[in-house]
């Protein structure tokens, strides 16, 4: 059996359908032939990761290492930019008389 899979825009509009609409997770999942499981697990994406969530074929996971790694090249630019500064202080201290 194939795996199904839905569009970011599917997904949204079912998360819009309980969350702001109220309507029950049972019977969104009786309507759309969901599983309940998966509409919470959406719900839950999206309620951590708000316009990010749903990256389409990936995870929240995928938004979290893609943070971190912009994150860590970010931190390493600064690192670079603290030594040139430090660099440039030891000429500054020098006094030419």
């Amino acid at each position: 059996m194939k795996r199904q899979s839905y569009s970011k825009e599917f997904k949204r509009q079912a998360v819009d359908l309980i969350l702001i609409e109220g309507q029950p997770i049972r019977f969104i999942s009786h309507t759309l032939d969901i599983h309940e499981n998966t509409l919470y697990r959406w719900v839950a994406e999206y309620e951590k990761f708000g316009d990010q969530a749903f990256p389409g074929k990936g995870s929240s996971e995928f938004i979290s290492q893609n943070k971190i790694k912009k994150l860590e090249k970010e931190n390493r630019l600064l690192r670079e930019e603290l030594e040139l500064l430090k660099k440039f202080r030891v000429f500054l201290k020098q006094n030419p008389k």
